[in-house]
């Protein structure tokens, strides 16, 4: 397998133990974020990374934003935890790495001057945040929805996209009023890449980021998951009549009045719909899912079916079971989703937490990460949802293995990035 560059002139060998759709090379437009990203056909992230402002004062600059911003991605892509780890990757890359990502060269000398590890964290607590992230996600959505378009069958039989909604506390990121940097992301639930991501200001909570979370994305057609924190009435008109989406939302005691209608329900009459036994992480499961359209209406806009969904769970030793049930709500009519559709999509919803949040902490240490000053907290968090949504759009399995093999040779992530 081989890799295009940019201009389609020469090609560079991809590693064969981490293969990577060729599709990847193919870019569009996309809007994502708060401003438009134009993500141009055969661009490289480095070129994508120049439209990010410059709030540098230009006396003293010795390092192209652009060039700063792709050492960071790459070196995180390698498995760079900090801003330290991310200066010496680049002071360790060979001499064709570093000018592939278009490090400083020094004509006096006849050497590449790669930034120093304060350099990186200036650069990265004084970037707009709305911006890097939003050109981070599109470049990123760009390539899922080209790799998509070139590997799947025709869109009559294929499900609904559906992205999911979840909030994530970065516990090592304490400010100086002691609160946590808090960020809201949209995470597609079967590309397992980003799609947007915006910080919760301390004074306010993620219910009042949600609508600025997702006002720039395309949700034409989607299925938007989230839990009983986002089931809120001018969640679901905006969803509907503005962006033109349907919801699977939780219900539960923050809206007492629907969930008592829902438990009210004549569930024991309705036949279970849909049915799921799983057994890993040393317990075993077994899932069942009722759905009943309510032809009284039930009390949310545009919510037209009741879900219950009953969980069983035991240890794999055959301890006792336990029963946990749950009750949602979607705008999707019978004849749009069947039963198989909305358990599918409700159990993919924590596809964030297992498949993003778990892997920033867990791989990357994010909540022992000690960036904390400026945007730096947040631009970070992006670079990392860069680094996954990459590989799992190279259909790697195993992140942490994945990582490795890229960290062993400093040439790896540049092809994945588009750098070569």
């Amino acid at each position: 397998m081989r890799f295009s560059t940019p201009n389609d002139q020469k090609t560079v060998p991809a590693p064969s133990s981490l293969p990577i759709n060729p599709a990847l090379d193919r870019l569009a437009e996309v809007t994502c974020g708060s401003s438009p990203v134009v993500v141009a056909e055969f661009a490289s992230l480095l070129e994508q990374l120049r439209q990010v402002p410059d709030p540098r004062d230009r006396r003293g600059i010795r390092h192209a934003l652009a060039s700063v911003l792709a050492v960071a991605a790459a070196a995180v892509l390698a498995g760079a935890r900090s801003f330290t780890a991310i200066g010496e990757w680049i002071t360790d890359a060979p001499a064709q790495v570093q000018a592939a990502l278009e490090v400083r060269h020094d004509v006096l000398i006849g050497m590449h001057q790669p930034p120093h590890e304060a350099t990186i964290r200036r650069v990265l607590e004084v970037i707009d945040a709305d911006v890097f992230d939003a050109i981070l996600a599109g470049w990123l959505t760009a390539r899922a929805r080209m790799q998509t378009e070139a590997a799947s069958a025709p869109r009559r039989g294929r499900r609904r996209r559906a992205i999911a909604v979840d909030g994530k506390a970065l516990r090592g990121a304490r400010l100086a009023e002691h609160s946590t940097v808090h960020l809201l992301a949209a995470f597609d639930h079967t590309s397992g890449v980003g799609l947007a991501q915006t910080d919760v200001d301390g004074k306010t909570n993620e219910i009042t980021r949600f609508r600025p979370l997702l006002d720039g994305l395309d949700l034409d057609g989607c299925v938007i998951t989230a839990d009983a924190l986002h089931t809120q009435r001018d969640h679901a008109t905006f969803l509907v009549t503005e962006k033109n989406p349907h919801y699977i939302l939780i219900v539960k005691q923050n809206q007492p009045t629907l969930h008592t209608q829902l438990k009210r329900l004549l569930w024991k009459q309705v036949p279970i719909a849909d049915r799921r036994r799983d057994r890993g992480h040393g317990r075993e499961e077994r899932r069942t899912l009722k759905m009943l359209t309510v032809k009284a209406g039930l009390l949310f806009q545009h919510a037209v079916q009741a879900i219950q969904i009953k969980r069983k769970v035991r240890g794999l030793n055959k301890g006792k079971w336990r029963t946990v049930t749950v009750y949602a709500i979607t705008s999707l009519p019978t004849w749009q989703a069947g039963p198989a559709d909305l358990a599918t999509w409700i159990r993919g919803h924590w596809s964030i937490e297992n498949k993003l949040h778990y892997v920033r902490d867990v791989t990357y240490g994010e909540d022992h990460s000690q960036a904390r000053t400026g945007n730096a907290p947040r631009n970070m968090a992006a670079l990392r949802n860069l680094a996954i949504g990459a590989l799992r759009l190279t259909d790697a399995t195993n992140l942490a293995q994945a990582i490795r093999h890229l960290s062993r040779d400093a040439t790896r992530p540049l092809a994945i990035l588009g750098l070569t």
